[in-house]
């Protein structure tokens, strides 16, 4: 038999079995390609021959047409990205100032993030936003009140980045993790704060010195007041002074030897009760 025609009856008697190893490839291949998974905290976006989809897929197992459709997972949890920032104080000075961002993508804006916004959404969004506010918040301020008061600039930087970025991203805080100035500027600011720290010291000094003296002056004025008001007293009753003399007699008196105008000697006696 020729070889050829061995080979052809071969391949004909085999043809069912082709048929079934096609069907199962194909199905394999659907299998694989029409599922994808996606992982929590995440959201899928669906991209079909470059259209993207106006529903995104949930967390969990989900289905898709097989090579022609590209899932795209986006996380909607809280990321947190350091910026670093340049800029100048209300006198001139630069300023560097590095902020810890802390924001996440709302779920209602997945799609329209991934379609208007190529990329990390921190690089094209946030960071250009959180720089442009720092930067406005910084010109109004000296750098003395910039490092003085780091809890206002991070405040009125806040509210302006949540502002400048709307509703497409969600900006939980931003914290001021490093305000660097020049050696310099440094220099002066402390020696300033130190001056304000004596200034301080020194006004609690003499306000308590003053309060001291105005404590005794009317303590003198009492004690003055006291004296003329016994003055006066005595001087309207003249027997107030031998009634005191009796009310703290304590039954012992002395004996007076001498008269006229001689000088009077006075001689104790002892336990003498008055009869």
């Amino acid at each position: 038999m020729d070889p050829a025609e061995e080979l052809f009856r071969n391949l004909m008697s085999n043809r069912k079995f082709l048929k079934i190893g096609f069907v199962v490839l194909v199905v394999a291949v659907v299998l694989m390609g029409g599922t994808f998974v996606i992982p929590p905290g995440h959201r899928g976006v669906l991209v079909t021959l470059g259209k993207v989809s106006p529903v995104f897929a949930p967390e969990g197992l989900g289905f898709k047409l097989p090579l022609v459709t590209t899932v795209v997972p986006i996380s909607v949890r809280q990321q947190t990205t350091v910026s670093n920032t340049e800029c100048y104080s209300s006198d001139l000075q630069q300023i560097n100032v590095e902020l810890k961002v802390l924001y996440r993508i709302p779920e209602n804006m997945i799609v329209k993030m991934f379609r208007d916004y190529s990329g990390d959404p921190f690089d094209s969004l946030v960071a250009p936003r959180i720089s442009e506010a720092l930067k406005e918040v910084t010109a109004l301020q000296s750098a003395e009140q910039i490092v003085k008061k780091r809890e206002d600039v991070k405040a009125k930087t806040l509210e302006a980045s949540r502002s400048k970025v709307g509703d497409l991203l969600v900006i939980e805080d931003v914290v001021i993790q490093n305000v660097a100035l020049s050696k310099e500027l440094e220099t002066a600011i402390e020696a300033k704060m130190v001056q304000e720290q004596e200034a301080a010291k020194a006004k609690f000094t003499q306000a308590k010195a003053e309060i001291e003296a105005q404590t005794a002056i009317i303590r003198a004025k009492g004690e003055a007041e006291a004296i003329r008001v016994r003055g006066r007293a005595v001087q309207d009753n003249p027997g107030l002074v031998q009634l005191q003399i009796v009310e703290k007699w304590n039954g012992i008196s002395p004996l007076v030897v001498g008269g006229g105008s001689g000088a009077n000697i006075l001689l104790p006696v002892g336990n003498i009760k008055a009869q």
